[in-house]
């Protein structure tokens, strides 16, 4: 059976208190086999680069794709299972692990295929499995070259 050791520093002189919550179920609390630091909100916020008192919302699904032979094309991603191509200029980002609901901000650029043409990029069809993405282009739908897209909730 393994022991619980806990150990107080020389030095130090304030007192550590572990408190249990009011509860009338059993709770186990299971340590990783790795050494390290129990993670508090300025450290996790350290992790990001953030500070200051604004939450931090995660990035959910993202994906990098190139649609210029036609067809969509994953160069890197995350929670991101595949890409529908429907159409030219849209396309389908569907989801690995569908979110929670519609309600998600989606964030999607594209490089010109036309020099100096002016484009737009539109987000359409929110639900919890894809998103729907459409790049317009001087004048008309195009498929786009480097494209991001992210989902942030």
């Amino acid at each position: 059976m393994s022991q619980v050791k806990i150990s107080g520093n020389a030095s130090g002189t304030g007192v550590l208190t572990i408190a249990a919550p009011n509860t009338n179920t059993d709770r186990t609390l299971s340590l990783p086999d790795s050494a390290g630091t129990v993670a508090t909100a300025e450290s996790t916020l350290a992790q990001f680069n953030a500070s200051g008192s604004a939450p931090v919302y995660a990035v959910r699904a993202w994906v990098n794709y190139s649609a210029t032979s036609g067809t969509p094309t994953i160069t890197a991603s995350g929670n991101v299972s595949s890409l529908t191509d429907d159409g030219v200029g849209k396309t389908i980002v569907n989801f690995t692990t569908a979110m929670e609901d519609d309600n998600y901000a989606t964030q999607f650029t594209a490089q010109d295929t036309v020099t100096n043409a002016g484009s737009a990029n539109f987000a359409l069809t929110q639900t919890t499995s894809s998103v729907k993405v459409w790049h317009f282009e001087d004048g008309t739908y195009r498929d786009p070259n480097n494209t991001g897209v992210t989902i942030v909730r």
